[in-house]
């Protein structure tokens, strides 16, 4: 018996490549119709689907050496109402099922655009920035330019990404196309928002927050900006108890400073016996051979520890900034190579999760205000704070220490008690902060820092060692791996 093997038929197929095999194919239905001149063998899928999912290789069998232009140049998709516009030798609209393909009398491909798919090019991205600052008659999705907003969003995030020397490289290759293709008002009005954006020009003619924000030198991270307020939005609707502190006393509040002091500093990996840490409080001398440590555990101390310190909340975006660099200053006063009271001048990580870039600290610190302000729970205020200091990571060291005294703070302004994260309770706690800037999940965070809060609550009295007693009945001191948190 003589083997047949089964030869695949391509999903989309133009009689342009073989006429008579399309004909042969069409009598024995092994194809069908899909609009003139483009053929499928797919019999399951709609007619849109179908043409969507093979868009680029039907424009550029209908229309060889066509551009992909505009604003399709820079969404690489249609718009919402169906729309892709292409440059090509003729001005016409075509429809298909689910597309209509505009095609715009244009310039042909230039040497440096690109080949999107045989027979197809797209604009190089100078192109299409000229091409979308050209006057469309018409607006939203059927037009071919995208807004002005949306364009320096565009080079907005250039610069962050590449720097500022990415945008002047653009101005100058601009140029070159704008004088072959005579486009010489779009150029005037490209080169206008980059001086814009660089901060040369006045910033009068910029539409965007985003860029807008870069020209009054406070760029920030848009979509760390949406996370933030993912949790503020989160935070609203969520509704925490009333809990009073009962650490009132001088000796009681400075009781749980220390241990409040103690488990900061062991989550950040600076380990110390519990009875040693005593010693380096009591003394103030630091451990052999441990300075930087022994200064890690007194500066967070001191903060922590002090009424009037921690009852200080930032009324405005400046005292926030101000704030944060004392308490770093403090906390990090034996680390001089960290730049205590300094915000990060390079780019910090922790294993896969990348922090926001050091350009953008201060734009983002004073954007995230906005949600901060608008909180009216302390423990909301809390959470919130402690979560965008952490995200942000605005110095080289010291940040998660920082986080947890800002969130504090914030608590002991209202009279509410302060947090504590025990040594046990570490991967609960990372394992939420992760998932929330990863996948957005609000809910195990804010149920996680409520429970912790509960059980902070329940931590209080005059006696240091009846105080540690109680945290250790709780498995406070041992590794998550050894056991789990008694409540």
């Amino acid at each position: 018996m003589e083997n047949k093997r089964f030869i695949k038929l391509p999903e989309v197929m133009f009689p342009d490549q073989n006429s008579k095999r399309i004909t042969n194919l069409l009598k024995k239905g092994e194809i069908r119709k899909l609009a003139p001149r483009i053929y499928t063998s797919n019999f399951q899928d709609e007619a849109s689907e179908i043409v969507r999912r093979n868009i680029w290789q039907i424009i550029g069998n209908l229309y060889p050496g066509a551009v992909l232009s505009h604003r399709s140049a820079l969404e690489f998709k249609p718009t919402s109402t169906g729309n892709i516009f292409i440059s090509y030798s003729y001005t016409k609209n075509i429809k298909l099922p689910g597309i209509k393909i505009r095609i715009i009398e244009g310039h042909g491909r230039l040497p440096e655009d690109n080949l999107l798919t045989d027979g197809l090019y797209v604009s190089q991205l100078e192109r299409a920035l000229l091409e979308n600052l050209q006057i469309s008659r018409q607006t939203g999705p059927d037009s071919k330019t995208l807004p002005l907003p949306t364009i320096e969003e565009k080079l907005e995030e250039i610069i962050r990404i590449k720097g500022e020397s990415a945008l002047n490289e653009i101005r100058d290759k601009a140029k070159i196309i704008a004088d072959a293709l005579a486009l010489e008002d779009e150029y005037q009005k490209l080169t206008k928002i980059i001086s814009s954006m660089l901060a040369t020009n006045p910033s009068k003619i910029l539409t965007s927050p985003q860029a807008l924000a870069r020209a009054k030198g406070l760029p920030y991270d848009p979509d760390r900006l949406s996370l933030f307020n993912t949790l503020f939005a989160a935070l609203k609707l969520s509704t925490f108890p009333v809990l009073r502190d009962q650490n009132v006393s001088k000796q009681a509040f400075r009781n749980f400073a220390f241990f409040e002091a103690y488990f900061s500093n062991y989550i950040e990996g600076t380990i110390f016996e519990i009875d040693e840490a005593k010693q380096i409080i009591e003394t103030g001398v630091p451990i052999p051979n441990r300075s930087g440590d022994s200064h890690d555990i007194t500066g967070t101390y001191k903060i922590v520890s002090d009424t009037l310190e921690m009852s200080l909340v930032p009324e405005t975006p400046q005292e926030l900034l101000d704030i944060l660099m004392y308490r770093h200053a403090t906390i990090m006063v034996g680390r001089p190579d960290k730049s205590p009271g300094s915000f990060k001048n390079k780019n910090n990580r922790a294993g896969e999760t990348f922090f926001v870039d050091h350009t953008l600290v201060k734009g983002m610190l004073i954007r995230s205000f906005d949600y901060y302000r608008n909180l009216d729970h302390p423990l909301a205020r809390a959470m919130y704070i402690m979560f965008v200091i952490s995200e942000i990571h605005p110095f080289l060291d010291g940040n998660g220490r920082v986080a947890r005294i800002m969130m504090n703070a914030e608590l002991v302004h209202k009279g509410s008690p302060k947090i504590m994260i025990p040594t046990v309770y570490r991967d609960d706690y990372m394992g939420a902060l992760r998932r929330l800037t990863r996948q957005r999940d609000t809910i195990p965070y804010i149920k996680m820092m409520s429970r912790i809060h509960t059980f902070s609550h329940s931590i209080y009295g005059e006696d240091i060692d009846e105080m540690e007693s109680k945290l250790r009945q709780s498995n406070a001191f041992k590794n998550h791996d050894e056991s789990r948190l008694i409540f």
